[in-house]
């Protein structure tokens, strides 16, 4: 019997990106169902449990930004079924990471990491391991390793790979965003200028590759430079400061 897989993603490229990912992911016949709002995801999880035991997903991935809300009300509605629930973002900061793990998510990739990462980090489910992109697992071991500002007091998760411990308090979404521009903004070099011209107006990172003339991995090098140089972790961020620039 195939694996039922669902993703959410409004994204039409990005979700046939994810597509590809899941299926070089796993070895098993996989019958993956698309959904690109909340409002189709749970008509498509209330379909899939009429039909009994057997008519349930095993894997869901799941984006934060949806047309009709949060990504973050899925997780919590689907908390305390079997499905092993990802997030797929492109958000690495802690206001998007920690309030998705308490959603109930088992694992949080990065959509801007290379797409052989991606599917590493996927199969580590069949491992018993969560998944995790690079970034994302740097920041977990920073912010609960002895020391930091996090380490003490529990902070359980409904996650199938056990639980984490924090005494910090997180709310969804970011409280701000920076509005004036780092002094690392001279720091860019001109082909990051560019990306983060055609990143604030909305390109997806393969259209950005298509319009440069180079690879879609290196457009994410680029992003992931940016973001640190720009001190942002998220689009929205970059391209307030970009506009202040009149890059967009």
């Amino acid at each position: 019997m195939a694996v039922k897989v669902l993703i959410i993603e409004d994204n039409p490229v990005a979700r046939s990106f994810l597509c590809r990912v899941v299926r070089e992911s796993f070895s098993d016949a996989m019958e993956i169902t698309e959904a690109g709002d909340l409002e189709t995801a749970r008509r498509h999880v209330a379909k899939l449990a009429e039909e009994g035991p057997d008519g349930i997903f095993k894997l869901m991935l799941v984006d934060l930004e949806l047309p009709d809300g949060s990504g973050m009300e899925f997780l919590g509605e689907v908390a305390g079924t079997p499905a092993t629930k990802i997030v797929t973002t492109l958000y690495s900061d802690d206001d998007h990471l920690f309030p998705a793990l308490q959603c109930g998510a088992d694992g949080y990739l990065l959509k801007e990491d290379r797409f052989e990462v991606l599917v590493e980090e996927l199969q580590r489910i069949v491992r018993g391991q969560p998944p995790l992109s690079p970034a994302i697992a740097r920041r977990l071991l920073t912010h609960f390793r002895p020391g930091s500002t996090g380490d003490s007091g529990p902070m359980p998760l409904q996650s199938g790979f056990g639980a984490l411990q924090s005494n910090a308090q997180f709310a969804p979404g970011r409280s701000g965003v920076v509005l004036d521009p780092p002094p690392e903004w001279e720091r860019l070099t001109p082909r990051e200028n560019e990306v983060l011209t055609y990143l604030s107006k909305g390109f997806t990172i393969k259209e950005i590759a298509n319009l440069m003339g180079i690879k879609w991995f290196t457009v994410n090098d680029h992003i992931k430079s940016i973001y640190k140089k720009l001190n942002v972790s998220s689009r929205a961020e970059a391209a307030v400061l970009a506009s202040k620039q009149g890059l967009v």
